[in-house]
């Protein structure tokens, strides 16, 4: 097989996964009637109109809240395309607008529409909302990958070659580090290697950053030093979490970042950051926002001409209609401008992988990418930004979370072995792993460390001893095999709950809350469990709890997914699978293990049947590293 058939190939689990996150769209969404849909929080109906107004870039942003179904839960998130429509049937023509939502609080969602002008219907009492598919991103990343199959004897060409391990890389050139270092940031030996090679490589790079090691601060260094030799650079990442997150980083250290995107998509810190944001306080902004409130007032006035009208108002209407347009072909000549402007005096170019298609930076060229999260990336998403760059700069870890996948088939075909893992696994000496973690007490770190990273991590002195108290143990896990906790399946989302698992594991998180209290309560808690469906028993339990309920502020459940990035001193992990079949589902990919057990800083308690988990060898391993730490308790001795 050659680069172009790989790519071909990725093509074609690409359109699989595509129609399978489409059939999945039309089963859970587009064909359920609207009162399910409503029932299930897939569509908000009926909503009423609170406000609407003009927020940042000019756009119309409209706020609506529930008026039935209140506080009832919900799949609406900020950043999600979705559709405002009007359910009334006397509506003339169209009868709903597109949108992405700002964000969503309790019963209120803020939105920004897609169009210029309020709908007619927009005040009508039965008005709704509904999540919509995604096409355009899979467009993009199509577009990307035939483009890339098809590159002859260009820079995109030659890193085809190279990033798939058909071709070496050029080897390294000798690099002088500025030491223009932020005051807060002093690197330790390994991320000063991870900067060097960065620096020095003339084709591609990989900072592999195993958890609580300082990837961030490396990368944030690494494009500082970057932009110091380069002048400007384009960072990326999979999600705008990720994106907004450098995006803050960068700024802080004083370099000028604009981030191209969706106002709606990103945070309230870095709004200020966007494009749309910048164009606003542009000093040629007032100009083009007059020469567009002219031309909107010419055509107000050309339309109130009435069909049977004579001549000479024939012709002045064409006049108005003339100058508007005159006037249009001028604003528009006048941003361009403005977003020229913009683009060439800023250091660093900000935006998801899809994001990198933005018409703005449509044949923009730049001497180096930055790919943040790229273990969580899929590949096709990754060659959008690359088609705009002379070398690749990646950051991540292959032993997180991988990419979401909808489709199995196309998962377990290929689509879920990112372009960093082909590369890191193809070009070994690109990549410099970061080898001292700030996070976690050296006895939580000691499983991960020595399973996924060949025992090469080191805790930093700051945490290797770090305790909630010196009479706490900083790991549990506590097996309930025999306990008779079984699992079960709920019907509708076929996640798995275990409901005497999810009460014995609140109870141990009352009793450590009960043994640490203080006048004043300091530590952050995370519950973590693999299943969403786990997770909503999770969320009941510790409401009803007294002594969880009081620290409510302070304590977080959710999905190992939701987590990645996060750390808290106390993780307590329901693992839920136990049935006499010995099945771990999708705890089989350890990935996600490595994630939940690495978010621990002081305190890991883990619960779980030996018996079901003990039928696959990664667990077994951690059954063993337990037992031999005398880290290692029976529920029996518990309850």
């Amino acid at each position: 097989m050659n680069s172009r058939d790989e790519l071909a190939n990725t093509l074609d689990l690409l359109r699989e996964e595509r129609q399978a996150d489409l059939e999945q769209y039309k089963q859970k969404v587009m064909l359920l009637p609207l009162s399910r849909k409503t029932r299930e929080g897939k569509s908000w109906y009926p909503v009423r109109l609170v406000r609407h107004y003009i927020g940042t870039g000019e756009r119309l942003i409209i706020e609506v809240e529930r008026t039935q179904h209140m506080n009832q839960p919900h799949v609406f998130q900020s950043g999600k395309v979705v559709n405002v429509f009007c359910n009334a049937r006397n509506t003339p023509g169209k009868e709903h607008e597109g949108g992405v939502i700002n964000y969503v609080r309790d019963n209120t969602m803020v939105i920004t529409l897609n169009s210029d002008d309020l709908p007619d219907w927009i005040d009508d009492p039965l008005l709704g909302v509904d999540v919509m598919f995604d096409e355009m991103s899979y467009r993009e990343m199509e577009f990307a990958v035939k483009e890339v199959i098809k590159a002859e004897k260009s820079r995109v060409a030659e890193l085809r070659e190279i990033l798939l391990g058909y071709q070496l890389p050029a080897g390294s050139s000798d690099v002088t580090v500025t030491g223009d270092q932020h005051p807060e940031t002093r690197l330790n030996t390994s991320q000063r290697n991870a900067l060097t090679n960065i620096l020095s490589s003339a084709d591609v790079a990989i900072v592999h950053g195993p958890p609580g090691t300082g990837k961030t601060t490396t990368l944030v260094q690494a494009i500082r030093e970057t932009v110091h030799l380069e002048r400007q650079v384009l960072v990326t990442a999979p999600s705008n979490a990720a994106v907004d997150l450098l995006v803050e980083k960068l700024s802080d250290t004083g370099l000028n970042v604009i981030r191209i995107g969706h106002p709606a998509r990103v945070t309230e810190q870095t709004l200020s950051k966007t494009l749309d944001a910048r164009i606003a306080n542009h000093h040629d902004y007032r100009e083009l926002r007059t020469m567009r409130k002219r031309m909107e007032q010419l055509r107000d006035t050309a339309f109130k001409y009435k069909r049977n009208y004579g001549y000479e108002e024939r012709m002045q209407r064409k006049l108005l209609l003339q100058e508007a347009k005159a006037l249009k072909a001028d604003a528009d000549v006048l941003e361009f401008y403005i977003i020229n402007d913009l683009l060439q005096n800023s250091e660093v170019i900000a935006c998801t992988l899809v994001g990198a298609s933005h018409p703005t930076l449509r044949g923009k060229r730049y001497k180096t990418v930055f790919i943040d999260e790229a273990g969580q990336a899929l590949e096709p998403a990754c060659w959008i930004p690359i088609l705009r760059a002379e070398r690749v700069v990646f950051a991540g870890d292959h032993h997180q979370l991988p990419p979401t996948i909808k489709s199995f088939e196309a998962g377990r075909a290929g689509l879920s072995k990112t372009l960093f893992e082909k590369c890191i696994q193809r070009h070994p000496h690109t990549a410099v792993m970061l080898q001292t973690q700030y996070r976690m007490h050296e006895s939580i770190m000691r499983f991960s460390a020595n399973y996924f990273y060949d025992g090469k991590l080191e805790a930093h002195e700051s945490v290797v001893r770090a305790l909630l108290d010196e009479d706490e143990q900083p790991v549990e896990f506590i097996d309930t095999a025999g306990c008779g906790f079984t699992e079960t399946q709920d019907p509708e989302t076929l996640s798995r709950y275990n409901e005497e698992e999810a009460l014995f594991l609140i109870r141990q998180v009352e009793n450590l809350v009960k043994k640490l209290s203080t006048d004043e309560w300091n530590f952050s808690i995370g519950i973590i469990t693999p299943y969403s469906a786990q997770v909503d028993h999770l969320i009941k339990l510790a409401e009803q709890s007294e002594p969880l309920s009081s620290l409510s502020s302070f304590i977080t459940i959710n999905t190992v997914d939701a987590f990645q990035g996060q750390e808290r001193d106390i993780i307590a992990i329901s693992l839920v699978r136990s049935n006499e079949k010995g099945e771990v589902g999708f705890l089989g990919d350890i990935r996600r293990m490595n994630v939940a057990m690495t978010r621990a800083k002081k305190k890991l308690i883990m619960v779980g049947d030996s018996a079901t988990l003990g039928s696959h060898p990664f667990y077994l391993e951690l059954l063993e590293h337990m037992q031999e730490n005398g880290f290692y308790k029976s529920a029996y001795e518990l309850m």
